[in-house]
């Protein structure tokens, strides 16, 4: 069917949620409408866009939880909220759980709420591949905060930072020691820790061990730590505060907008790098690659010529 890409990004813009979920899954699915779709709502963004809110941390911390937790503080202010939540897919059928959407039904029914789950469909990193698009499209439906909740993650799964503004990991009591939380990689990207389900014994320890890790690295932002019970709503509050005061860092020593041009940049190249490899694999089968692969094989050129070669005849096509 052919899709009315003007009208259904000026029915998104009005906040319309069939075409909020239209939109995302025309670049989930990388139709061929994605080009004009990105166009039309790059031409008219808005002035002050939205607050990009990413959460992970390692499975069973209450990622979901939290998310749904923050929904609520957050709409107890009156913003409208999207919710990106990413979900690993079977690595055998392909088909993902989709569990946030059970986990977040007390908003399931609020208009100014827009949730979507996201297959990560294979995409190492924590997120899905469309994520950045999709992203687009709910800050152009009007959503104040936007919450990106990752796939549950290990030791080096950081690409959220580089999506989001600010940064929440998450941990909880008993799910590793202080040499562990040293060494994890996602602890470095951390704008905000959340150590959840405080109700549980060793969470003085946890907390203690954080601020040990946090003490011994300079930098201009201190990352707080706030302890929460997410599944009883406790905690929500100091947590939307916290970010506050993050964005207001952000906003006044100018790392906000420098975050948002390495976002842009990540994606252009990201896209660029989508068409190259599109053009490479154009050349399978094609007589000039086996010809420089039986000249690499025979010792008359090396790979690294021919590769050059291969990029020539890409850069001619």
């Amino acid at each position: 069917m052919a899709v009315d890409v003007p009208s259904l990004v000026s029915a998104a813009r009005e906040g319309a949620p069939r075409a909020v979920a239209r939109l995302i899954s025309l670049v989930e699915n990388a139709a061929p409408e994605v080009r004009q779709i990105t166009a039309e709502l790059c031409s008219a963004r808005r002035a002050e866009p939205a607050h990009v809110i990413g959460l992970t941390g390692s499975p069973g911390v209450g990622k979901s939880t939290s998310t749904a937790m923050l929904v609520k503080a957050y709409r107890q202010q009156g913003k409208r909220v999207g919710v990106l939540a990413v979900d690993p897919s079977s690595p055998f059928t392909g088909g993902a759980l989709l569990g946030d959407r059970v986990r977040m039904q007390d908003h399931a029914t609020d208009p100014e709420v827009f949730i979507r789950s996201m297959a990560s469909r294979g995409h190492l990193g924590g997120l899905a591949w469309a994520t950045p698009q999709a992203l687009r499209v709910l800050d152009a439906a009007g959503c104040e905060v936007i919450l990106i909740e990752t796939v549950g993650v290990g030791q080096a799964e950081v690409d959220i930072a580089s999506l989001a503004d600010s940064t929440i990991v998450l941990l909880a009591p008993g799910m590793g020691d202080g040499i562990q939380a040293a060494k994890a990689g996602i602890l470095e990207i951390a704008d905000l820790f959340v150590v959840n389900k405080a109700d549980r014994d060793g969470v003085q320890a946890t907390v203690r061990e954080l601020r040990n890790m946090v003490a011994m690295v300079e930098r201009p932002w201190r990352p707080p730590i706030v302890t929460t019970v997410a599944a009883r709503d406790q905690g929500g509050d100091d947590v939307v505060a916290a970010l506050a005061k993050h964005y207001e860092h952000l906003s006044a020593s100018g790392e906000l907008a420098r975050r948002r041009r390495a976002r842009a940049a990540d994606e252009i190249e990201a896209i660029a790098l989508t068409a190259l490899r599109a053009s490479f694999a154009g050349l399978r089968g094609d007589d000039r690659l086996d010809a420089l692969a039986a000249q690499v094989v025979t010792g008359e050129t090396d790979p690294y010529r021919a590769a050059d070669s291969l990029l020539a005849a890409v850069r001619n096509t």
